[in-house]
């Protein structure tokens, strides 16, 4: 009996590890504020920078817009999230209605170990503030959050918050320089300690002042 042959190993795709990768930056980019508000972008100028060839960014591009992360016009234009005064406190009422849930869920699955990882990441966030580094407060701040709403094992409200996050991106990091303050923020502790009091309603209140109050500056 003869042996049947043996289909060849299918070849990964470059292109589809290319658009992975391109993708995967550009989104952190656009969500950690290291781009501005309606800053310009182009195929030509993200595929230099990543040294790959038009098609990877071009599907990069148009998975980035489906978030919200980019803005594609009709002629081809690419951008980074430019907010309305009204737009953006849409999306403030949105974090304030889904963040203090998640936290919320999160609480009855908090331990000491967790605890002192949002201790650490809020220390950094406070060097960032110290540093007057807006990108690093961007980071360490959706950093915090992230650790503490993974816990509530919410991955539906998780992916509707990160969606938020990018469209906010580029604005939180103008707000921050808008601002420009070396006071520490405090709604991080507030947070801290209403998961050590396992206080619901105490966590509730500082999540939902922690990333509404900001926004305010923008609005008014």
């Amino acid at each position: 009996m003869t042996d049947l042959p043996r289909p060849s190993p299918r070849l990964a795709d470059p292109n589809a590890a290319a658009h992975e990768r391109v993708f995967r930056t550009l989104r952190q980019q656009v969500m950690h504020g290291e781009l501005a508000p309606g800053q310009a972008l182009t195929l030509r100028g993200i595929a230099a920078q990543f040294g790959v060839s038009m098609t990877p960014v071009r599907e990069a591009a148009r998975r980035l817009a489906a978030e919200g992360a980019l803005t594609i016009s009709s002629s081809g234009r690419i951008t980074t999230p430019d907010l309305t005064p009204e737009r953006i406190e849409e999306l403030a009422a949105i974090r304030a209605l889904l963040e203090p849930e998640m936290a919320a869920r999160a609480l009855p699955r908090v331990h000491f170990a967790l605890i002192d990882r949002l201790a650490a990441i809020n220390s950094a966030n406070q060097e960032a503030v110290m540093n007057q580094d807006a990108v690093a407060y961007v980071r360490t701040n959706l950093e915090f959050h992230r650790t503490l709403y993974l816990r509530a094992q919410t991955p539906a409200m998780l992916a509707m918050i990160e969606t938020v996050w990018l469209q906010l991106g580029p604005t939180m990091r103008a707000l921050y320089q808008k601002i420009r303050r070396r006071d520490l923020p405090q709604h991080h502790r507030l947070i801290l300690a209403a998961l050590r009091a396992g206080d619901e309603p105490g966590l509730r209140l500082a999540v939902r002042t922690d990333v509404t109050q900001g926004l305010r500056h923008l609005i008014g």
